[in-house]
């Protein structure tokens, strides 16, 4: 299928979006750019509704008709009660009376492709569009028909209902989602289907006989799309051995004919470092105790009643509540704002937590979660997204999280499957058991915390995601741990607490017992959770980390004048934590920091990268610094985030350096990358 041997004839008014005003700039654009590759195109300008004289323009300059392809695409959302006589006369009426005028050419000649385009509006119906969406249901009636009548001529018709970057979609979608959508994913598809040899006949794409393939990936590394590709893999992408059926638009997958697009490698790289969003979680007493609830907790033990009443002398939050206020930001729709991922969310699992405390949590108050997306990852039968997330009380760092999304059938996209960013578990020696017995209404409770995805309550919701009934929620299991871990070695005291990972290796259903088998090393408390009943592993590679019990409590220690280079520092030592001796053999050297603030030093720091598996100091510590920076606070972060470069910085006395200077070259190892802030 060369471009060469193409001839175009395109109609296209010029107008806006709702379908008013009149310009040829936008089809003399298209047909410039065809002409510049070698190809043949003339441009028309009347109406739709016009199909003869369209015809007739292409009949003038090609001398037949081969191929029709109806792309109408404007709306107006209005209430049922106002449809507009416009949006049928363009989708509907316009597309049929342009058929109607190449119907008997192709007839005569024996041969035709006809392609019509639909929506998932019309598949599915949508909030606010029952004028658009009865139009666009109405085209894939036509051409149903249309594929009947015309199979004895040769003269095949499908429906595409493709999503795609244009001038109508650039008025509701943020920029780089635009960016994202290329209507070059779109095209290879119609361009098959089109073709002579395509025997495809009667239809629909992106669903196919209103059920969904698992499709194949035909988009591969680095490689442009092509029709060559679609023809090549179309048995695999027609394969219904594993359908699933969508049952709304939430499921209509970004772009057509479910050859699995998502995450393909630019969008991965599109998505990785997005801000996902910003979210505000403001709460009191009642959600701390209604989270204890969820996990478990009972007043038929008298140590529980320090998280589940208001008026006790000790009342405290579970420190895995750290959770909740981070995961607005996922359950207020946060991913699907993030240019480059196209998610079915019948399809995502929780994979792995890792959540570590830098306070201890109040009991009330008004928290901010900021999270990024940290990395994408291709496991082959999905993909992993890796969201870092933030959790301030005002300006001071509270928790950091770490969610590790699963999406089912999203991968063989061509990328990485593993990344350094991950907060790694460690297998567990294991001893101490405990057993749980959640009660089967544990997942109703627990999702008053904040977690009402419908997986956990919804019978067909979840046969959707392929359970036979709803599961437990993953953090829900992951709270029983904690607090087993909480009471069995510090006490019940939330203050030792540090922080907690875990891999959801299997669901729960609820009604199951879970037993928590652990194992303390110094102040690390390795742990698995096992289904009783199966002995099933259901939370796998956890840990606790605690504070030993003669450590100053975290409230009291020095906090530098609320300095934002202490974030920095914080990411470091998580980083030295798990990479710890990778990094001491690519960087071996001892640096410290000098933190100045309003001209005096206000905080000092030791990264020792040249022994053992590293460490963190705050102050004097570790070996003897190699090469000492002082910078004020300010243009550390600067530095850090990129608007300052470092020798400018240097050669302009805002950075000092003393020691070995060579040495500062490696300090894009354990800065640019990881200081995420």
């Amino acid at each position: 299928m060369d471009l060469n041997k193409l001839s175009l004839k395109l109609n296209d008014l010029g107008a806006d979006t709702k379908g008013g005003g009149k310009s040829s700039a936008a089809a003399d654009k298209v047909v410039e750019e065809i002409r510049a590759k070698g190809g043949k195109a003339v441009a028309n300008y009347d109406s739709v509704e016009d199909g003869e004289k369209l015809i007739q323009t292409a009949l003038d300059s090609f001398g037949r008709i081969g191929v029709c392809v109806c792309v109408l695409v404007f709306t107006v959302v209005f209430v049922f009660l106002c449809t507009p006589d416009l949006i049928q006369r363009v989708h509907l009426r316009g597309s049929f009376l342009v058929t109607r005028a190449a119907w008997n050419h192709m007839k005569n000649q024996k041969f035709g492709r006809i392609i019509m385009t639909t929506s998932a509006a019309g598949i599915y119906g949508n909030f606010g569009q029952a004028n658009y969406s009865a139009a666009k249901l109405g085209l894939l009636g036509l051409a149903n028909t249309l594929a009947i009548e015309g199979r004895k001529y040769n003269v095949y018709c499908n429906t595409i209902a493709p999503v795609a970057g244009s001038r109508l979609t650039e008025t509701v979608m943020p920029p780089d989602v635009v960016a994202a959508l290329k209507a070059e994913y779109v095209a290879p598809l119609v361009l098959w289907l089109c073709h002579e040899d395509c025997q495809e006949n009667g239809g629909l794409f992106e669903v196919l006989r209103w059920e969904r393939t698992k499709g194949h990936t035909v988009r591969q590394k680095n490689k442009a799309m092509s029709p060559e590709a679609v023809r090549d893999h179309w048995d695999k992408i027609c394969d219904f051995t594993a359908a699933t059926r969508p049952s709304g638009i939430q499921g209509h997958v970004l772009l057509c004919a479910v050859i699995r697009f998502h995450f393909p490698c630019d969008s991965q790289a599109l998505a990785v470092g997005q801000k996902v969003s910003t979210s505000l979680f403001t709460f009191n007493h009642t959600q701390c105790i209604l989270y204890a609830l969820g996990v478990g907790m009972s007043t038929k033990d008298p140590d529980h009643l320090r998280f589940l009443y208001e008026n006790h002398p000790d009342f405290g939050c579970l420190p895995t509540f750290g959770v909740i206020a981070s995961q607005a930001v996922l359950m207020e729709g946060g991913l699907s704002s993030v240019p480059g991922l196209g998610i079915d969310f019948t399809q995502v699992l929780h994979g792995e937590q890792y959540l570590e405390l830098y306070k201890p949590l109040p009991t009330s108050g008004t928290l901010r979660s900021e999270a990024t997306v940290a990395d994408v990852l291709d496991k082959g039968s999905g993909a992993v997204l890796l969201l870092d997330v933030n959790t301030y009380n005002g300006d001071e760092l509270l928790c950091f999280n770490q969610f590790s999304v699963f999406v089912v059938g999203a991968g063989g996209f061509g990328g990485k499957r593993t990344s350094d960013r991950v907060k790694v578990g460690f297998p567990p020696n294991l001893r101490a058991k405990q057993c749980l017995f959640p009660p089967r209404s544990q997942a109703a409770l627990y999702r008053l915390s904040g977690d009402w995805n419908p997986l956990h309550i919804d019978p067909s919701f979840a046969a959707m995601g392929g359970f036979k009934q709803p599961i437990l929620h993953g953090l829900c299991s992951f709270g029983f741990a904690a607090r087993h871990v909480l009471k069995q070695f510090a006490g019940n005291d939330p203050s030792r607490f540090k922080a907690i990972k875990a891999r959801f290796a299997k669901p729960v259903l609820p009604g199951q017992s879970l037993q928590t088998e652990m194992w303390k090393e110094g102040n690390r408390v390795h742990l698995q959770c096992k289904v009783k009943e199966t002995d099933v592993v259901v939370l796998a590679g956890a840990y606790v980390d605690l504070h030993g019990e003669s450590d100053a409590p975290l409230e009291n220690l020095p906090q530098g004048g609320g300095l934002q280079s202490e974030l920095v520092f914080a990411e470091i030592g998580r980083r030295i934590e798990s990479l710890g001796s990778e990094l001491v053999r690519k960087v071996n050297a001892v640096f410290g920091w000098e933190i100045t603030k309003d001209g005096k030093t206000a905080a000092q720091w030791t990264i020792d990268l040249k022994s053992g598996s590293g460490s963190l100091h705050r102050g004097a510590g570790g070996g003897k610094a190699d090469v000492t920076f002082t910078v004020s606070d300010q243009d550390f972060m600067e530095v850090v985030q990129g608007k300052l470069n470092p020798q400018k910085a240097f050669f302009s006395g805002k950075l000092k350096i003393r020691g070995n200077i060579m040495l500062s070259q490696k300090l894009e190892v354990i800065l640019k990358d990881y200081a995420k802030l």
